[in-house]
């Protein structure tokens, strides 16, 4: 396998078409996470931004996950702040089709809760590249044109426990509303289609 910092967000996005998704079970504690090379100059600055702002949110150190169910999780994101680690971004995961080539990726929905992660609609897909190596595409925005822009990422772990449950539901929150490939897949007002 090449180098993925080394690769374009097409490349990287070819390399993602071709791997696993991985299980419930083995996303389970903290995977410590690096972004990769962006699509274009304005998504360059705003991961930087995002992710390695000190006076925004501060330098994004990793992602932690833990099964709640079969089928279902909960995470978080882990960013350091002048010295001093702090917890945001909460989430839910879930195996669903991919926007990108809907064959299965482990999604991680922010917009189940409360944040500026939900705000922007950030959904990221995850998949193995080898044992404890995954590579992520994350997307967000108001739009669909804007949430089909890859945002590439890699995961490497679990390096450690994860710590607590964090975030406020939003609720009536609907999975579908944020997974193209699962809306198309489940009939409006279904059990299926909420949680």
């Amino acid at each position: 396998m090449k180098d993925l910092t080394q690769m374009s967000t097409p490349q990287l996005l070819e390399v993602f078409r071709t791997l696993e998704c991985p299980t419930m079970e083995e996303m389970d504690g903290e995977f410590l996470g690096q972004q990769l090379r962006q699509p274009g100059p304005i998504s360059t600055l705003v991961s930087a931004l995002f992710t390695n702002n000190p006076l925004l949110f501060g330098k994004w150190r990793s992602k932690s996950f833990r099964p709640t169910g079969p089928d279902s999780g909960r995470g978080y994101n882990t960013l350091r702040n002048f010295g001093r680690e702090t917890i945001q971004g909460p989430m839910v995961t879930l195996i669903a089709p991919s926007r990108f080539d809907g064959k299965p990726a482990y999604q991680l929905v922010y917009r189940a809760f409360h944040s500026i992660c939900g705000f922007v609609h950030m959904v990221d897909e995850v998949r193995r590249v080898d044992e404890g190596q995954y590579l992520g595409i994350g997307t967000v925005g108001f739009s669909s044109a804007q949430r089909r822009i890859p945002l590439p990422f890699k995961l490497n772990g679990p390096v450690a426990s994860y710590k607590t449950d964090v975030g406020r539901e939003r609720a009536g929150f609907d999975l579908a509303s944020e997974l193209p490939a699962l809306a198309a897949a489940v009939a409006p007002g279904s059990a299926a289609s909420t949680r």
